[in-house]
Order: structure tokens, then C-alpha cells, then sequence
């Protein structure tokens, strides 16, 4: 699946379209250079359950948690990581085994200790907007792209290369 979000708040509702397709569980993948909302759409997928604090990056305590109604969600950043297995110090093991939202940003920087996640957005930055291009790699990741292929708002976004989700 492949789109184009236009401005900030398309990335943002497009973020809660993909909270509300992964339904509070998963592992997610967010890949892009600096820039390129890697952050905004972790908002959106927040706001999906129910958050509207300010959301920054965790880039220098590396996971950031959240508990919001009945789910719990581990927002990490990976930027700074000197080393993959840092992430053992953290608790990142722990982390990520649990029935929880994981939302990884930067996640090329745990290459080879991190599971494999169930979707992965690379987003890219396309004159003011940005392209997001989401692909599958489990059986809930390609459930999570057909939830997003059949929701109304997700239709409402412009869809660069005539892909449906697989």
C-alpha cells in the first residue's frame, strides 16, 4: 500500500487510521531520514487511543511508555543507539514480547536484535508531503493493511500507485 499525505494533518489522521487498523497490539516499523514524520505519525497512531499530550521522540531515553485505555504502548527511538544491545539493558526484550503497541522509529539501528516487525511505513518526503509506503510481514500486518484498505478516511488519501493492500 502505498500513499501520499499532503500536509502535517493528513499525516497525523492517517497515523490514527493505522492505530485504530492495529487494534491496540503489534510490532511497527517507522523508517525514513530525518524529517521525513516519522514522529507525526506515531502522534496519530497515539491519538487513536485516546492521547492528545504533546508527542516527541524518545530519542535519548530510547523507549517512551504509554498506557491508554486498556492499551499499552512503547513508543521507541532508536537514533541514538550506540549498539543493538543496549536495547537488553533497557528491558527492550521484555518490552517487545509483551501484547503491547510497539512503535519503532529507526529500527535499522537494532538490526539484528529486534524481532520481526509485523508492518513497516518507510515514509519519504515528496515536496510538502510525504509518500508512506506500508508493507507486511506477518499475518496481523497484512490484516492490519486490509483493515486500512477498506476504511473510509484512509480512502481519502490520495494513492500514488493504484496498490491495494495484499
Amino acid at each position: 500500500m502505498q500513499l501520499r499525505l499532503d500536509d502535517e494533518d493528513r499525516q497525523v489522521a492517517f497515523g490514527e487510521c493505522l492505530g485504530r487498523a492495529l487494534q491496540g497490539h503489534g510490532r511497527v516499523h517507522l523508517e525514513g531520514e530525518l524529517g521525513a514524520g516519522k514522529t507525526t505519525l506515531a502522534r496519530g497512531i497515539l491519538r487513536s487511543h485516546g492521547y492528545r499530550g504533546a508527542v516527541k521522540s524518545p530519542t535519548y531515553t530510547l523507549v517512551e511508555p504509554y498506557e491508554l485505555d486498556g492499551v499499552r504502548v512503547h513508543h521507541f527511538d532508536l537514533y541514538r543507539l550506540g549498539d543493538p544491545e543496549e536495547l537488553e539493558f533497557i528491558g527492550g526484550r521484555d518490552l517487545l514480547a509483551e501484547d503491547a503497541l510497539c512503535i519503532i522509529e529507526w529500527p535499522g539501528r537494532g538490526e539484528g536484535w529486534l524481532p520481526t516487525p509485523d508492518l513497516v511505513v518507510r515514509l519519504r518526503l515528496a515536496g510538502a508531503g510525504r509518500e508512506a509506503r506500508l508493507e507486511a510481514f506477518s499475518e496481523h500486518g497484512h490484516q492490519v493493511l486490509a483493515r486500512l484498505a477498506r476504511d473510509p478516511a484512509v480512502a481519502g488519501l490520495a494513492d500514488m500507485d493504484g496498490e491495494t493492500a495484499s
